[in-house]
């Protein structure tokens, strides 16, 4: 089983009518259990895995999610881009609800998950001052644009903890800030996709103001999900003609992020982890045994 480019559907995009040739896969990792089978299916003619990230029926918290588990699986399945649509709340006002941001910073504001493969006897740090692939990334907003969808390029999104929604307080410190949205799944992603050596992108689909809006003082579920549905099949657009306009070429570097941050000394690295990682150090760390 193999596939080029993954695709992570968030809150509301739990499928993509375009996929053809579509198969459900299982993928064990070391890490546990993905969210669920991926989609092996055809897109614009390459082949994609997706995969819901709540899992079937939305059964999955945020903080519950097997981040590890799931960005392993699109490594073993040989996806090289992945791109991430997800429900942001808009924390100005120009961010307007169903606009879609392809924002190009994070702000961690989690507490409770692991956004790292290493541990265990390895140690690597890679750089993160950059934590989105830029060429995805410009690929998707171009394709967003001409889709006649409200585009913002950049911006810093502040991923908290959740489940619960913002306080007022907490709103208007990440607006004083100069923080521009606020959701809570896509920064584990992006550091875990980072040490798999996986371009990753974000496409946020602004589906409220967050709590500081006059208007908008109680974010509900129904109204994030009534945003989301208006906007799914531009969401389903855009990530599909992304997929168009992918090639194989990969000039941003994503592709040699551990090159350089792999810092434990290899003959201390335990064979077990070796194993475990293979599909993400093996070309630095091989297995010998």
């Amino acid at each position: 089983m193999h596939a080029e480019i993954g695709i992570i559907g968030g809150s509301g995009l739990y499928d993509m009518a375009e996929l053809t040739d579509r198969r459900e896969h299982v993928v064990s990792t070391p890490f546990g259990e993905p969210s669920g089978p991926y989609v092996l299916a055809t897109l614009r003619g390459k082949r994609v895995a997706f995969l819901a990230r709540h899992g079937a029926g939305h059964r999955l918290m945020p903080s519950e999610l097997n981040y590890r588990a799931n960005i392993y699986g699109f490594k073993v399945l040989g996806v090289s881009h992945v791109l991430s649509a997800s429900a942001v709340g808009s924390l100005k006002e120009e961010y307007r609800p169903l606009d879609l941001v392809f924002p190009d910073q994070f702000l961690d504001r989690t507490f409770n998950r692991v956004g790292t493969f290493f541990g265990n006897g390895l140690v690597a740090h890679v750089g993160f001052a950059h934590p989105l692939c830029e060429r995805l990334r410009g690929l998707a907003a171009e394709a967003a644009e001409a889709a006649g969808a409200r585009v913002h390029r950049g911006g810093t999104y502040v991923c908290m903890e959740g489940p619960q929604f913002s306080t007022l307080a907490e709103s208007r410190l990440y607006r004083s800030w100069g923080m521009d949205i606020i959701g809570m799944t896509n920064l584990q992603e992006a550091k875990l996709a980072r040490e798999a050596e996986i371009c990753y992108a974000t496409m946020a689909l602004v589906t409220d103001y967050d709590c500081w809006h006059p208007d908008h003082d109680a974010v509900t579920v129904e109204m994030v999900i009534a945003n989301l549905m208006e906007n799914a099949k531009t969401a389903q657009r855009v990530i599909a003609d992304t997929v168009e306009r992918l090639g194989a070429e990969r000039p941003c570097g994503c592709q040699d992020a551990l090159g350089t941050a792999i810092i434990t000394r290899p003959d201390a690295v335990p064979a077990s982890v070796r194993r475990d990682l293979a599909p993400i150090v093996g070309r630095y760390l091989p297995v010998t045994d």
